[in-house]
């Protein structure tokens, strides 16, 4: 199944910029900053201010992987601890 890529504006830091993300990793980034209750602006300024090289879409990207890697890891070791 393809995921188009979409490109949207967004204010980071007080500036206007283009992202281009697939629609998946857009709807991540939604769930992420909801969980967080923070703006998707605010979202992309704390993952900007974070990025030690490459684009802003490949730091997207990345953020998004570790965070529902993460979140997965959690859930197993959660899912294998003896119960009673």
């Amino acid at each position: 199944m393809k995921s188009p890529v979409v490109k949207r504006s967004i204010v980071v830091g007080g500036h206007k910029t283009s992202v281009s993300l697939e629609e998946a990793f857009w709807n991540g980034m939604k769930e992420i900053s909801g969980m967080r209750d923070m703006t998707l602006s605010e979202l992309v300024g704390e993952i900007d201010s974070n990025r030690q090289q490459g684009n802003l879409s490949s730091a997207i990207r990345l953020f998004v992987l570790d965070y529902f890697r993460t979140r997965a890891a959690t859930a197993a070791s959660s899912d294998s601890k003896p119960q009673g």
